[in-house]
């Protein structure tokens, strides 16, 4: 193998996401706020006498253990991210530590739910002019926890994609002609990838004088046609994987005209999530939510006598809490488990393959870190094609940071002894 080869299979095993130190810091920084506030509340609490502060501030240090827990996460995934013990980088270990977040926040549901329904049976007083404020603290302070981390979410989530017309570059395709503007896309919402032409102003020419080539960078050309769809006009031939070519669009009687395409895949779907940052908002969310419910609660058993609130306030939280452990424990099960996260991108990858006139004989594909996929491709082809054909024909897929391909020659078909005994035959015969 050439030295250009080698550097080409060549890469990182560093999978961290993209807003990886930001998120680090952030956490960081609520920690010690939680940890000011929870030392404040217990510290308070004693030199007072009030038992509410007290809880409130060891309750207050779960959710900044949860913190601290996210925060090691991220610091220990950044200094051990190129430890060759890793093989797959540390890219997984926010995912580690946003399950365990998830089970925390489970426990945290039962508890309060126990609590709450003992409560329904036997009511206790409740100290209301130390209770509601206090609770009005802890809620500033998880919002405010909310913003920070949520500032660090943003970096890497700020701009969601679809995989639809916008997912191809920067839109659809402005194309001035005599009869006005039009709009050429990409179409793939519930249906095979298809070019679609709008008008932007003007007039829309008719079907039957559009046609389309598209030219790809091997050399390969495609022709579509074109039906009226009312408004527009819809390629009537699917349009292969991957979606990067130059298309030329012929009006009769009106010109020709060239576009680019080029695939991007931005990795900020599912498989691009930071679970390690989504855990710790969880936490602050969960608590901000009881806090909300528990402030209600306490106004109206305060207002209308209605002590029952209370406990009915926490029974709900418990119910929010829990469900959103749920569907922490589901995602971040998911990816340690290596299922494939994102069954559409598994089958673009199959299809490109396959347009190529080979098969896909064996497909893996699993998440390493936040917008960072391996996959694992086993080729059967009967054509001279080495591996890094397919990785240059994989390379639009930005989200695979780490792939390997293995090339399975599949015989030549030869003649089967059966027909070599009937044309045998025949010759005698002749």
């Amino acid at each position: 193998m050439s030295s250009s080869q080698l550097s080409a299979v060549g890469h990182s095993h560093v999978f961290l996401g993209d807003a990886h130190e930001a998120s680090e810091r952030q956490t960081w920084a609520v920690i010690w706020i939680c940890g000011a506030m929870m030392v404040g509340e217990i510290v308070g609490g004693l030199i007072f006498g009030s038992i509410a502060l007290v809880a409130d501030g060891l309750h207050m240090s779960t959710h900044a253990g949860a913190l601290l827990l996210a925060a090691l996460a991220y610091t220990y995934s950044r200094r051990h991210a190129e430890d060759p013990r890793f093989s797959f980088g540390t890219g997984k270990l926010g995912d580690l530590a946003g399950f365990t977040s998830a089970i925390v926040l489970a426990m945290i549901a039962l508890l309060i739910g126990y609590e709450a329904l003992t409560r329904f049976a036997h009511p206790v007083a409740i100290r209301f002019a130390e209770a509601i404020p206090i609770a009005t603290l802890g809620l500033g302070v998880n919002l405010v926890s909310a913003w920070l981390l949520s500032r660090g979410a943003s970096h890497h989530h700020g701009h969601g994609h679809r995989h639809d017309a916008h997912a191809h570059g920067d839109g659809p395709r402005q194309i001035a002609t005599p009869l006005g503007v039009l709009a050429l896309s990409i179409f793939e919402d519930g249906v095979p990838p298809c070019f679609r032409l709008r008008r932007q102003d003007g007039a829309l020419p008719t079907a039957g004088s559009v046609a389309l080539e598209t030219v790809r960078a091997d050399g390969a050309r495609q022709a579509f046609s074109f039906a009226e769809r009312g408004g527009y006009l819809q390629s009537l031939e699917e349009i292969p994987e991957p979606h990067a070519f130059t298309a030329q669009l012929r009006i009769a009687g009106e010109g020709s005209y060239e576009t680019d395409f080029e695939e991007h895949d931005h990795g900020h779907g599912a498989h691009g999530r930071d679970n390690n940052m989504r855990a710790a908002i969880i936490h602050v969310a969960a608590d901000a939510a009881v806090s909300v419910l528990v402030i209600v609660g306490l106004l109206f058993a305060r207002l209308f006598g209605w002590l029952w609130m209370d406990p009915l306030a926490g029974l709900v939280g418990a119910f929010v809490i829990a469900s959103w452990s749920y569907g922490l424990v589901r995602d971040t099960g998911a990816i340690l488990l290596d299922m494939t996260p994102d069954r559409r991108l598994a089958d673009r990858i199959r299809q490109t393959i396959e347009a190529c006139g080979d098969q896909v004989a064996d497909l893996h594909l699993w998440r390493l870190g936040p917008g960072h996929l391996g996959a694992i491709v086993c080729v059967a082809t009967e054509s001279p094609r080495e591996a890094i054909f397919y990785r240059a024909k994989l390379g639009a897929f930005a989200a695979l940071s780490h792939l390997t391909v293995e090339i399975v020659r599949a015989p030549a078909r030869s003649p089967t002894p059966s027909s070599l005994t009937r044309a045998s035959r025949r010759r005698r015969a002749a």
